[in-house]
């Protein structure tokens, strides 16, 4: 496949979307096509991405343990998207567990409980280790009043991209861990953008991210003779179902693109 073969279909996608919107899109052959891929968005949960990258390294270097039991105090339960602010206190849990549920249902109480683990300095180290060049932590999930103070976190779809070959090739991670990790967003549960179009014939091992006014997605798709690490990034949005139903449309171009004969 070559990228370049959807790139208009693309590119009259973004003329008619309502907001902005970035994606970048590369094979593994290194075929690559963007958008705006440099421009920095709001993270929403794909901070989520760097932030697994470093709990794998940090277990790595014997910093945490995967297997090391949590506890999770009254005061870390955290609103908005996840499973554990429903459950019971007396949930027992392993570092591992919580990386899991910080990818699989984007769950925001695991997320800042890895943020407070593995510490802000050494997360936007990591960031800086993968040569990202707009992703930056600075503050926790449903922190509002940080971000009333000017605090944020951000990223952009090259970054995005980044972390993802990251994830799945490279030697920045061990082969193990990166095998846990796709293992992990292989088990995504929300699935309802860019993979939400496509049939049999290919693995989507995906992060989604979404707030009020964003909306993300992005994926590794991989078929038996094809490969794609994509990205799709919107903000400012009118509507979240014009959001969703875009990011859809061009996972669905890329996969009709992959399993072409």
């Amino acid at each position: 496949m070559t990228l370049q073969t959807i790139e208009n279909d693309l590119l009259a996608l973004v003329e008619a979307f309502d907001g902005n919107i970035a994606y970048k899109m590369e094979t593994d052959l290194g075929d690559v096509i963007g958008y705006q891929e440099g421009d920095r968005f709001q993270s929403a949960s794909l901070i989520k991405i760097p932030m697994i990258i470093e709990g794998y390294l940090q277990s790595e270097r014997k910093k945490i343990y995967l297997n090391q039991p949590v506890t999770i105090p009254p005061n870390a339960v955290t609103g908005g998207s996840g499973v554990l602010h429903a459950l019971s206190n007396k949930v027992f849990l392993t570092v591992e567990d919580l990386l899991t549920l910080m990818i699989t249902v984007s769950d925001n109480t695991a997320t800042n409980m890895m943020m407070d683990l593995l510490g802000f300095d050494e997360i936007n180290r990591c960031i800086k280790e993968l040569g990202l060049k707009n992703t930056f932590l600075g503050r926790k999930m449903q922190d509002f009043q940080a971000l009333k103070d000017g605090k944020d976190n951000t990223i952009s779809a090259e970054d995005t991209v980044t972390c993802l070959k990251a994830i799945h090739t490279g030697d920045f991670l061990t082969k193990q861990s990166q095998e846990k990790i796709l293992r992990v967003f292989e088990n995504q549960q929300l699935r309802d953008k860019l993979p939400s179009m496509m049939g049999r014939g290919v693995k989507v091992a995906s992060k989604t991210g979404g707030i009020r006014g964003v909306s993300h997605d992005c994926a590794i798709i991989r078929s038996e003779s094809r490969m794609v690490y994509a990205a799709v990034l919107t903000e400012n949005i009118k509507s979240d179902e014009e959001s969703r139903q875009v990011i859809s449309k061009i996972g669905k171009l890329i996969y009709d693109d992959m399993v072409a004969e």
